[in-house]
């Protein structure tokens, strides 16, 4: 399930996620550090996804800069 969107998908999703969810990206970066300590990019996904009713797109696309960002820290 590691199959990612193209730059652009992942960015036009992330511009939408405020106005599909009613919360601004970080809040939800922040909801992905204070889950469950899930390893797995699908266990993430899914978690997202059932906790929070959230569509698949979305949740992928919040896993996805939630690695991003936290390998760019790493650097």
């Amino acid at each position: 399930m590691s199959q990612l969107f193209s730059e652009e998908t992942h960015r036009n999703l992330l511009s939408r996620i405020p106005q599909c969810t009613g919360r601004e990206v970080a809040d939800w970066l922040r909801t992905v550090d204070e889950g469950p300590a899930l390893l797995r990019f699908d266990e993430r996904v899914s978690w997202l996804r059932g906790a929070h009713n959230l569509a698949y797109g979305h949740a992928k696309a919040i896993v996805h800069e939630h690695d991003l960002r936290r390998a760019a820290r790493k650097r």
